[in-house]
């Protein structure tokens, strides 16, 4: 029986556990211990990928966000895209593009939206803007969590689209419309950061839900636009949705025409405007 202690075996979440205290040693020791001096290059190198890597564990854990996040545009797509448009490659390219739109809009509001509103409202925030990690850390986190969701969504519809609908695109296409919609996603999560600063906990996963959805019907990223009365038509043009949609179905030729000087000087509007809103509810906080 003695010898049973002195002979543990070691598990994963032995590693995990080492894993935590090494990387909490780090934020003491090297950390916390900068206080009293700058930090270095490394020191914060260190921190933003620390930062990266457990935001990005949580979110996958979590599968209030990860499950939605992930099966809800691949649903939907199966459904629109495969199902009613059999033996119809040319919609079923089509609604690639928007549901791929519809897709990465999503872990952008939702990643900063709802999850900054929850640290927010547990006082964890309060924790990290005592802690001498760089406040941007949070955002650049936030931001690969939002992009690497991104990449998981556009795959998974990409194999159905390749796997059961017919859709048929070149490497080069795949490459710039994955491109296209992951960096597009840039606007939404200034706006997701804006609602993360101004809503409340409790609150902000609805808040959220009701401006994703029908801000995405509205854009025609569910059902093409053709299909909406012509009032509705006219009004999408003033959505940002629409016109990220717009440059991922140029790659594929089936756009409603416009210039791409035009689709993403709009987007550059929107991205400024949600900066300027995120940079006033940040002060406003700070107040």
């Amino acid at each position: 029986m003695s010898h049973t202690k002195n002979n543990v075996i070691a598990t994963p979440n032995d590693t995990a556990v080492n894993s935590a205290v090494e990387d909490s040693s780090f934020i003491q020791n090297g950390a916390l211990g900068a206080s009293e001096h700058k930090l270095t290059m490394q020191q914060t190198c260190r921190l933003f990928y620390l930062e990266s890597k457990f935001e990005w564990l949580k979110s996958i854990r979590n599968p209030a966000f990860a499950l939605p996040a992930t099966l809800f545009p691949a649903i939907f797509y199966l459904f629109f895209g495969v199902l009613m448009n059999q033996h119809n490659p040319q919609a079923a390219t089509f609604l690639l593009c928007t549901y791929g739109t519809f897709g990465v809009i999503g872990p952008a509001l939702f990643s900063f939206g709802a999850g900054l509103a929850v640290e927010r409202g547990q006082g964890w925030l309060d924790i990290k803007d005592a802690s001498p990690m760089p406040a941007s850390a949070q955002i650049v986190s936030r931001l690969f969590v939002s992009m690497g969701f991104s990449v998981v969504i556009l795959v998974t519809l990409g194999g159905i689209a390749f796997g059961l609908a017919g859709v048929s695109l070149s490497w080069a296409q795949s490459v710039l419309l994955s491109g296209i919609l992951i960096i597009g996603g840039l606007p939404f999560c200034l706006l997701g950061l804006t609602l993360g600063l101004l809503l409340k906990a409790e609150s902000a996963p609805a808040v959220i839900n009701v401006i994703y959805l029908p801000l995405s019907f509205l854009s025609g990223l569910w059902v093409p636009l053709s299909m909406l009365p012509s009032y509705l038509q006219s009004f999408a043009h003033f959505l940002p949705p629409y016109h990220l949609s717009q440059l991922a179905l140029k790659v594929v030729g089936l756009d409603a025409g416009g210039s791409v000087v035009q689709h993403l000087l709009v987007l550059v509007v929107f991205a400024v405007l949600f900066f300027a809103l995120a940079m006033l509810a940040f002060n406003k906080k700070h107040a």
